[in-house]
């Protein structure tokens, strides 16, 4: 599901926090780049399969 993609936290501009994820997935056969921003919330679907995919061994890059 998240294959090539580049997965990292992101913080809010207002407070410096960590609130989301951000996924940017690698170009499609007609050169479009899509992005993902995953809130930080067990009951968000995205936020599930990310950590699935955490559980599998993956990491999430760290925020700027």
């Amino acid at each position: 599901m998240f294959e090539n993609c580049i997965i990292k936290y992101k913080k809010s501009p207002d407070t410096g926090e960590v609130n989301t994820i951000s996924v940017m997935y690698p170009e499609d056969e007609n050169g479009k780049k899509w992005h993902l921003s995953v809130p930080l919330d067990s009951n968000n679907r995205h936020y599930q399969e990310i950590q699935e995919w955490v559980a599998e061994g993956n990491t999430i890059e760290e925020a700027d």
